[in-house]
């Protein structure tokens, strides 16, 4: 009966391990945690861009990938990217800001 508990165990061990290590992230793959992460700061930046009065009309496409935003898109001047850019790093969790927008 003791042996068998001691290899459960040990089973339990492996199988906790494995699901640690299948959840942790890589520098090309996010783990669970972090996606959750990546979806929460997505919304708050596309929010406050669109709470933004200079930014409305912009077409501004947002993307984060463990922190950093990439934001795309077009908008009508340079002043509007910098303007989407500043707006993006006023964000809780934000550690970078992509600068991948075109002028119209």
């Amino acid at each position: 009966m003791n042996q068998s508990r001691k290899y459960l165990s040990a089973l339990f061990l492996s199988l906790t391990l494995l699901t640690v290590v299948g959840c942790a992230s890589t520098s090309k793959q996010e783990g669970t945690g972090e996606y959750v992460d990546d979806v929460v700061i997505t919304s708050k930046v596309k929010a406050a861009i669109l709470n933004d009065e200079n930014l409305k009309s912009a077409e501004i496409n947002v993307e984060t990938f463990k922190g950093v935003v990439q934001l795309s898109g077009f908008v009508s001047s340079r002043a509007a990217a910098n303007r989407a850019v500043a707006v993006a790093r006023s964000v809780k969790g934000v550690t970078a800001v992509k600068d991948d927008m075109r002028i119209k």
